[in-house]
């Protein structure tokens, strides 16, 4: 699918500041005062940040606002109702924090409960479309849930939980390639499907349905070279987990090398979420013999 900057950067930072609160709920790192102040407002910032940037990819996004009213069908609008959910819960938090040096540890816990369901919320707007097979697995929401939580360490500065987090992300990212991959031949859709003129045996496309590019063309098709796809994901390892586990491991430790690796991640991040819907394959890519 087209892999729009505007939801790359939603999915990436969202997570982020999502991640942190999840920690920040935990009381981790145990600081309050104006240190916890500048925590809070990283964590709102990619959070906040990310999720206006999503409202740059709709059509009208001065209606982005009606998308709440569908929370009983629609998994962007869950996800919609858990973030103000979440961020409301974590601001009252925020305030006992960093003003008046008291851990309300119940609305803690609650905000991040809260954080996580958000981003497992992002995660289901994927999920739930069948007809990309690469997307509707399990795999996704763990794969979401994985970069926020590791994302979220490293912001808040646990060391010791981000280290072994980044190789859980690396080996996992790794096994989602590895199961994705698969899926859509084993989903079944072929061109014979797609058209319904299986009976008449193996086909082929004579031409394409359109003799210029359309709507569905541009958002639900596109095909990313095979070797390109290959450089771009151990690019995109080596930089989201391998790189910043080694520079957080080894000594010595400075705070510049921790930023320095969070820099890494993140820039893996992007890489690997670009390539999450570049090699996204839509069952329509069939009828124009794009797979």
């Amino acid at each position: 699918m087209h892999p729009a900057p505007s939801i790359i950067f939603f999915t990436v930072f969202s997570g982020l500041g999502f991640g942190l609160l999840t920690f920040l709920g935990f009381g981790k790192p145990d600081y309050s005062g104006f240190t916890a102040f500048i925590f809070f407002l990283i964590a709102y910032v990619f959070a906040v940040g990310g999720l206006v940037s999503s409202t740059f990819h709709l059509g009208n996004p001065q209606r982005a606002l009606k998308a709440f009213s569908q929370w009983r069908s629609s998994w962007l609008s869950r996800e919609g109702c858990l973030a103000v959910a979440a961020l409301t819960v974590m601001g009252i938090y925020a305030i006992g924090v960093v003003f008046l040096d008291t851990r309300w540890t119940l609305l803690g816990l609650v905000g991040a409960a809260l954080s996580l369901a958000t981003v497992f919320g992002t995660s289901m707007i994927y999920t739930q479309i069948t007809t990309v097979p690469r997307w509707s697995h399990w795999t996704t929401p763990v794969l979401f849930i994985l970069y926020a939580l590791t994302g979220g360490a490293f912001l808040a500065g646990q060391t010791s939980i981000a280290a072994p987090m980044l190789l859980l992300l690396g080996v996992f990212q790794c096994v989602y390639w590895i199961i994705g991959d698969k899926l859509f031949s084993a989903s079944g859709s072929t061109i014979e499907t797609a058209t319904g003129l299986g009976s008449m045996g193996k086909i082929r496309m004579f031409e394409a349905p359109h003799s210029s590019k359309n709507y569905l063309m541009k958002e639900m098709v596109h095909v990313v070279g095979r070797k390109h796809a290959r450089t771009l994901r151990i690019i995109g390892v080596l930089c989201l987990s391998l790189l910043p586990y080694l520079l957080l491991v080894l000594p010595p430790f400075y705070h510049l090398i921790s930023l320095l690796a969070l820099l890494l991640h993140i820039g893996g991040a992007l890489i690997l979420r670009w390539l999450f819907f570049a090699e996204a394959e839509h069952t329509v890519g069939l009828y124009y013999g794009q797979r």
